[in-house]
């Protein structure tokens, strides 16, 4: 229990309690447009929104792990979902969030949270960048009240056909001026007074869009209400019945591994924020977890620690859980008071919204700085987001994963190949470093380029690690040098521990004979001849 309590300790200095009061409202007029945004983006009722920020607030916000980041309906899910719900309806999305929940906690409890911190900020970057472009794309549709092409080529190569028809449609060129209007007030809304700041950019958007589309009577559609409690349709029995389909886990998989690669690289950017307690990662993963199961019984929306929330609530000047938990008590209590207010909100509006939340989701500002000082990196994040656009988020996160370790083992795999020359004739290959199948290539074409007709010994007693691929394919050179050539090729390699010297069948020395013909061999060296680094 104290340790339950620590976070909220901090109350006890003075004005402490009144700053954390101050912060949930900043925090809830914050989400407030976020939640219903998400969801309409993502096909489902806009009420399911609010369950997700409800529960986010209620249940994750009540639990330990980070004191001060913000749970909802993200952005970054909003495609994802969107796919899940057109390709297995509705009433699946229930259990596949909640079997990403229990994951969530099951990788919690066996304290892998810690190790989703070590994903590639590069593909992580790549993924929202990726979930940012396609967001985009499908909110301009909406904008102009369009239907959403399927793919991401569909959705760019549909563009100029999408222009056209906004032009030539006064309904749709009205609601795509209500969208851009929305946009421009985002982006302009920090430069204004301190004074007028007070007021959170998304919520003054949508507001004035609002108040735009009523007061001018612009025929524009809306958000459709259905109401708290009807929106809420827990899963049946079949849906968990379905969760066993490949393609479903699939989807359980992505919405997994996004969820908790997000919430916990949020939490990093949070502790940066603030001098308090630090985050647990493997107890934030339960909680996220937690708050998952919970929403999937619900039948609402994934959900993560959002970032957009979490530094808003830093900024206002929480100093406790209890800001976050406030905040989802007064989502409720709109939810429950007055939800039809949200019947008068434009689509185009939040589509607005959501353009301006995907733009923000490309790290423009990065991608120079990380092209110069790592271009390795670049390509991976480049790559990742252009595979989602093409194919879908999964597919383009694995890509990027994959491109990440076999980016990461080039790297490391390190290998020098000295080629010299003795008194004698004879000439001495040695190979240090990390001599992996990467590296193969290049030091094949070293060896090959070697003469035939003079004595060659190929050292490896030295190279730090030789993977079998390696030591293979260098024992099959050495053979067929040997039949091709007038002069053996002799094989050094370090001997197993605890076994006796001994010469392998291509002519190889080892143990002590090796080390001391090495010796010999070094006193007579002359200055290296050639030399190669893979």
């Amino acid at each position: 229990m104290s340790s339950f309590l620590t976070p909220y300790r901090a109350l006890r200095e003075p004005g402490a309690l009144r700053r954390d009061f101050l912060a949930s409202l900043v925090v809830f007029l914050v989400a407030l447009p976020l939640c219903v945004g998400v969801a309409v983006a993502s096909g489902v009722p806009a009420e399911l929104g609010l369950v997700t920020g409800i529960v986010g607030g209620l249940v994750v916000g009540l639990l330990p792990g980070s004191a001060l980041q913000v749970s909802g309906p993200a952005a970054g899910l909003t495609v994802l979902v969107f796919e899940a719900v057109r390709e297995f309806g509705l009433g699946m999305l229930g259990a596949i969030v909640l079997l990403t929940g229990v994951l969530q906690v099951v990788l919690g409890l066996l304290r892998f949270g810690r190790w989703f911190r070590a994903i590639s900020v590069s593909v992580v970057q790549g993924m929202l960048a990726g979930i940012g472009l396609v967001l985009i794309l499908g909110q301009l549709y909406t904008m102009a009240g369009a239907q959403q092409p399927r793919s991401g080529i569909d959705k760019i190569t549909g563009l100029p056909g999408l222009l056209v028809d906004v032009v030539g449609d006064t309904a749709a060129l009205t609601a795509a001026a209500l969208g851009a209007g929305t946009i421009a007030v985002l982006v302009l809304w920090p430069k204004l007074p301190a004074a007028a700041r007070v007021v959170p950019a998304p919520l003054a958007a949508v507001a004035l869009a609002t108040a735009a589309a009523a007061g001018f009577g612009l025929d524009v559609a809306n958000v459709e209400v259905r109401g708290l409690i009807d929106s809420i349709q827990p899963p049946g029995l079949g849906d968990l019945a379905g969760l066993g389909g490949v393609a479903v886990l699939g989807t359980v998989l992505a919405f997994t591994l996004i969820a908790s690669a997000e919430s916990l690289f949020s939490a990093a950017a949070v502790d940066r924020m603030h001098d308090g307690p630090r985050t647990h990662y493997d107890k934030e993963l339960v909680a996220q977890g937690v708050g998952n199961t919970v929403c999937g019984v619900l039948g609402a929306l994934p959900m993560t620690a959002v970032i957009v929330r979490s530094s808003a609530n830093v900024q206002a000047g929480a100093r406790t859980p209890l800001s976050r938990v406030l905040h989802g008590a007064w989502l409720l209590l709109f939810a429950v008071l007055v939800p039809a207010a949200l019947g008068i909100i434009p689509l185009a509006a939040l589509a607005g919204v959501l353009v301006h939340a995907g733009c923000k989701l490309i790290p423009v500002k990065e991608i120079v700085p990380l092209a110069r000082a790592h271009r390795g990196e670049a390509v991976v994040l480049a790559v990742t987001a252009i595979a989602i656009v093409v194919t879908n988020m999964f597919e383009g996160v694995v890509l990027g994963l994959v491109l990440a370790v076999v980016k990461s083992a080039w790297e490391t795999s390190h290998v020098q190949v000295d080629v010299r020359e003795l008194p004698d004739g004879r000439m001495i290959v040695t190979l240090t470093g990390n001599a992996t199948f990467l590296r193969l290539p290049r030091i094949l074409e070293t060896l090959e380029s070697l003469p035939k007709d003079r004595p060659i010994e190929l050292d490896l007693t030295v190279v730090r690690h030789l993977d079998h691929a390696c030591r293979t394919t260098l024992e099959n050179w050495a053979l067929r040098h040997n039949d091709s050539g007038t002069e053996a090729v002799r094989l050094r390699t370090r001997p197993p521990s605890g076994t006796d010297t001994g010469t392998d069948n291509t002519g190889a020395d080892t143990g002590a004979e090796a080390e001391a013909e090495a010796e010999a061999e070094e006193s007579a060296e002359v200055p290296a001849q050639a030399s190669a680094r893979p």
